[in-house]
């Protein structure tokens, strides 16, 4: 019985060595960061392509640059409040170097060497280049603190219950879902369907929101792009696959990015907020990303519960 609870016991030790190992942070030097220098209109496009004020924005007030945070992101697992990411240097990312936030941003790893929840859509973000990641910190540095946002200082702490609230848990969510892959444009396709592809599926983060999800929230791979459940909780987020598109010009599709205006309707919830984004970006980017959507096969997503 004793050989027995030491074998156990060295068991149980290996085992959590091996689980601290693999899940640890991942972070990204400064020295693998080479010299650049920024672009700030680039920033701007990979500030409205990823739709930063979406989540960012000081709540309760129009200015999209004004970004101390604070909006609450219902889940299944709690509520989170998106970090203020102005650039004061004590409350939000001024003080933070290039290799903090690259770090963020592709690795999901905050400046402190924690894991940030996957509510931040990181897996997206770690297909951007590095240089449109630095471009955006740049942008983002470059926008004045403002009165309100000085005023705001940090959001609230997330309302995470145990265990969901234990962030090294999210390094084995890493180990499913973060592949550390960097977009590879398709040699078979078009040099404007290659930039839609990776503003859809990087900066833009299109299937984090118009993807069914599994039990632990990781997207259902044979299903991206097939929408399902709102991940905030309330309603449904469409389809926008060809099984749902199929009569949608790639004309019509830009249009939705510009103004909003569906062929037969209107947009409306959370897709206000990114049209208000991508209506900032360039025809040719919008054309771009129309294109990338168009050209998605045919996929049956989740049934849609009855509204009865």
């Amino acid at each position: 019985m004793r050989r027995f609870l030491i074998a156990l016991l060295a068991a149980g030790l290996v085992a959590f060595a091996a689980f601290w190992f693999f899940t640890r942070p991942q972070a990204i030097s400064a020295a693998e960061l080479k010299p650049y220098e920024p672009n700030l209109a680039n920033g701007k496009t990979m500030f409205d392509a990823g739709g930063c004020p979406s989540c960012h924005q000081t709540p309760e007030q129009d200015d999209r640059t004004q970004l101390a945070g604070g909006r609450a992101l219902k889940s299944p697992f709690g509520t989170f409040y998106a970090p203020n990411i102005s650039s004061d240097p004590k409350d939000g990312i001024g003080s933070w170097s290039d290799a903090q936030f690259v770090t963020a941003m592709m690795k999901g790893t905050s400046p402190d060497g924690q894991h940030y929840f996957p509510v931040f859509p990181y897996p997206s973000y770690q297909h951007m280049t590095v240089a449109d990641v630095r471009d955006l910190f740049a942008y983002l540095k470059n926008l004045p603190v403002t009165q309100r946002e000085s005023a705001v200082r940090k959001p609230r702490d997330h309302d995470v219950p145990f265990p969901f609230n234990v962030r090294r848990l999210v390094g084995l969510w890493k180990l499913l879902f973060l592949d550390g892959q960097p977009f590879t444009p398709d040699p078979g396709q078009t040099a404007q369907w290659n930039r839609g592809a990776y503003l859809a599926n990087g900066p833009g983060h299109c299937a984090e929101c118009h993807s069914p999800r599994d039990i632990i929230r990781g997207i259902i791979r044979e299903q991206r792009f097939a929408g399902g459940p709102n991940p905030e909780g309330e309603g449904w987020v469409p389809n926008i696959t060809q099984k749902a598109l199929g009569n949608w010009s790639v004309e019509d599709i830009a249009e939705v990015l510009t103004s909003g205006d569906t062929p037969d309707d209107r947009v409306g919830g959370p897709m206000l907020a990114v049209v208000r984004n991508t209506s900032q970006l360039g025809d040719e980017d919008r054309t771009a990303i129309a294109t990338y959507i168009k050209s998605l096969k045919p996929i049956d997503g989740p049934k849609q519960p009855s509204t009865k």
